[in-house]
């Protein structure tokens, strides 16, 4: 057997920094806490790290993200910075998209994010007339290449409407039936928003996947579509497999207005994902003073009981022309938007880019002896310190295999 040791870690809930040994894919001991597991079997080899009293995590989790339309910025021409303008500059680049293509883009994005402290994402791949099957070939190949670092979770996604675009639904469906996990809709988008709504729902149902949402994403505070995904989410008993991005109509809302979909939201049990990075960017351009945010402040409904989360939505493209796949500094950012000052909201807005969208994606968070030895090793002490300076991802481990090294920078004296 394989035996690792990160040594010198700092833990939450732990005082002192610790030792935690891991035996092949599982952690065996934190300090004395041995595994019972481990039936005496005798060490072949022994690797140390040293994590010199830095803060180690289970890593990080994009629950929101555009894999297959990352990276073309400069295929598209960006002048006013609306949300029209970046749907018709990505669609005409869409027309040019290769399987080769998608699949390099892809892998420059998931290699940004390893790298930053990344262990899973859920990416959105467009399945249309103009990509078809392109692009979810790709991403089924870019998730077996770095599946050894991040699991990669597929979500086909009708984002030009679907409910007068019979090729579209032919094409959510091959895409399910050729490895899709889940399947995704952007009601806004079509003509028909509650039918759109409906019919995503009905392959979901046919399909057996969860459901995710593009939806409200503008600063009219009317016309919703949350009261009808609740409604169907309740009618169709799939209470806790819905989620939802940008909602930005939820930052347009009274006090009052917005509590009511809280409200409905959390008998829905449905996941709010917000994403700071687009929302900020899209919303408001029309503006000439006083611009405002139009990112929603998920501290609010999290207060509330519900699943909450922070992702980077795009990379480089129409919709966020800058981006790191950095998911610390998406928390850090969104601090900054929602002007979170204490430490509990701080901690709270890391839970929003790790268990919380763990939770979504279905894995495991928790650095327990006998859980997954997926580690990140961050340079700061806690959470809160992470997202208060944006701390570098220092190295990772996914099952017990290092991943990724950065070496922290030092300042060279003479």
């Amino acid at each position: 057997m394989t035996t690792l040791i990160i040594k010198n870690a700092q833990l939450t809930g732990y005082k002192y920094p610790v030792n935690i040994s891991i035996k092949d894919a599982y952690i065996t001991s934190i300090d004395g806490v041995k595994s019972v597991s481990t039936n005496g079997q005798s060490d072949t080899s022994k690797t140390i790290y040293d994590a010199k009293g830095n803060f180690v995590c289970a890593g990080f989790f994009e629950s929101h993200i555009h894999l297959d339309k990352a990276c073309i910025l400069d295929r598209c021409s960006v002048q006013e910075g609306t949300l029209q303008e970046a749907i018709e500059e990505t669609g005409k680049a869409k027309e040019h998209f290769t399987e080769a293509d998608v699949f390099e883009r892809a892998s420059r994005v998931i290699e940004m994010a390893i790298k930053k402290g990344t262990v899973g994402l859920r990416t959105f791949v467009e399945t249309d007339e103009k990509t078809e099957l392109r692009s979810l070939r790709a991403i089924k190949r870019a998730q077996e290449k770095y599946a050894f670092a991040i699991d990669i979770q597929i979500c086909a996604f009708a984002q030009s409407g679907l409910t007068t675009k019979p090729k579209t639904l032919e094409l959510l469906q091959q895409a399910l039936e050729q490895g899709a996990d889940l399947i995704g809709g952007c009601p806004y988008k079509d003509d028909n928003p509650d039918q759109h709504i409906e019919m995503i729902f009905d392959i979901a149902e046919q399909f057996d996947v969860d459901v995710d949402f593009h939806l409200d994403f503008d600063l009219d505070p009317e016309g919703s579509s949350i009261p009808k995904v609740v409604e169907e989410t309740i009618k169709r008993s799939y209470q806790g497999r819905v989620s939802i991005g940008h909602v930005t109509k939820l930052a347009a809302m009274d006090k009052m207005k917005r509590g009511e979909m809280a409200g409905l939201l959390k008998q829905a049990d449905i996941t709010l994902i917000v994403l700071p990075a687009t929302d900020i960017y899209i919303n408001g351009s029309n503006y000439e003073c006083l611009i405002p945010r139009g990112t929603v402040n998920a501290n609010q409904f999290a207060a509330l009981g519900l699943n909450t989360a922070i992702s980077s939505n795009n990379i480089l493209n129409a919709f966020t022309p800058y981006g790191d796949a950095s998911l610390v500094r998406m928390a850090n950012m969104y601090a900054n938007i929602a002007q979170l000052s204490t430490d509990d909201e701080l901690a709270d807005a890391f839970d929003m880019i790790s268990k919380n969208a763990a939770k979504l994606l279905s894995l495991q968070t928790e650095i327990v002896v006998d859980a997954p030895a997926t580690l990140v090793v961050l340079e700061a002490k806690s959470t809160v310190e992470a997202i208060r300076t944006n701390a570098q991802a220092l190295a990772g481990f996914k099952n017990g295999k290092q991943t990724f090294c950065n070496e922290a920078t030092h300042i060279c004296f003479e």
